[in-house]
């Protein structure tokens, strides 16, 4: 959306700056035309492409799309006052940690957030939309990181004295590195 709305915003500033610097170019057209033409004629279709860019990957991102991507991994974050806990059942001996989701890089992950006191809010700002973790319910966010890297998290969903100091780290390891980084040393009693 950023590639998209760049350009719109340097032709709209490189038409006002025009206009200032010529203002007879601007009086050869009438203020209807600048209206329909420049109000409605320019941003419509860009503004329609974006919608639609939105809505294709917001159903990417939804749990139970047309087909389940191959490389999907399952993972649990479940909300605590006033801390997040990341379970990995695909991985032998459920690991767990505490404040650090640890992902393979190119592959997709679905997160089942849940909360086991009050209403969270599970975000990744640079991965993923957020998602409301609720109590007694769980929801589904899809996220992928395409290169490894640390990517910050946060619950923004206000829910008590804590709830600034409920952030938590999202890392992507390369696939040969994600096993390794769920050894031991990452897991919680």
């Amino acid at each position: 959306m950023l590639a998209a709305s760049v350009p719109l915003f340097l032709l709209v500033v490189g038409l006002f700056l025009l206009l200032v610097y010529k203002p007879q170019l601007g009086r050869r057209l009438s203020p209807r035309t600048w209206i329909l033409a420049g109000g409605l004629g320019l941003p419509i279709p860009i503004l329609a492409a974006l919608t639609f860019y939105a809505f294709w990957q917001g159903e990417y991102l939804l749990r139970g799309g047309s087909e389940l991507p191959a490389d999907l991994v399952r993972i649990e974050a479940t909300g605590t006052r006033w801390q997040w806990v990341f379970r990995y059942p695909e991985v032998e001996g459920n690991p767990s940690t505490v404040g650090v989701l640890h992902i393979p890089a190119g592959r997709t992950i679905e997160v089942a957030v849940e909360s086991d006191d009050v209403i969270h809010s599970f975000w990744v700002p640079r991965l993923a939309g957020k998602i409301d973790a609720v109590p007694g319910h769980t929801n589904f966010l899809r996220l992928r990181a395409d290169r490894p890297g640390r990517y910050g998290g946060q619950c923004s969903e206000y829910c008590g004295v804590g709830h600034a100091g409920m952030d938590f780290e999202v890392r992507a390891h390369a696939a040969e590195d994600y096993l390794n980084a769920l050894g031991p040393g990452e897991q919680t009693p």
